[in-house]
């Protein structure tokens, strides 16, 4: 018999084509194990994802709000004589919140050569000046206020 008379499958015949397509299928791997798996995979994915998400959620949003401190530096003035600097400060805090400031006195080369801590009462009012003398290691060219906090 020679190709031109062998029997062919017909393609609307489901058992004849059946055999070819589940060779074709494990070749490939598309047969029914893999699908489970690949399912499996996907919905791990999704829950992990979900996880992370929602520890997000409760670390970022429910942890809390903290008053907000703002400090914004007006102005200084060197008093070479002294050896000290003068630093003046607007300090922005929710009223009857104890805070706290460090301020500090920079050189040329913006090296620290003087450094204080401030503590600050609460008070009624959320936005006072104050003016602070730093005292300097070496000659200073700025001060300014470095950070504040509640404490």
């Amino acid at each position: 018999m020679n190709r031109a008379e062998a029997p062919r499958p017909d393609a609307s015949d489901p058992e004849a084509s059946a055999p070819a397509t589940a060779a074709l299928d494990a070749r490939y791997g598309r047969t029914r194990p893999n699908r489970t798996r690949d399912r499996l995979i996907i919905v791990g994915a999704a829950v992990f994802a979900a996880i992370v998400i929602v520890a997000w959620v409760v670390w970022a949003g429910l942890d809390g709000s903290k008053p907000q401190v703002q400090a914004t530096d007006l102005a200084h003035a060197l008093l070479p004589d002294e050896r000290a600097v003068e630093v003046t400060w607007k300090l922005s805090v929710p009223p009857g919140n104890d805070t706290a400031c460090a301020i500090q006195a920079l050189n040329e080369d913006y090296t620290v050569v003087g450094w204080k801590i401030v503590e600050i009462p609460a008070s009624d009012s959320p936005i006072r000046n104050f003016t602070e003398r730093v005292r300097t290691a070496m000659e200073a060219n700025t001060g300014l206020v470095a950070q504040c906090w509640v404490v």
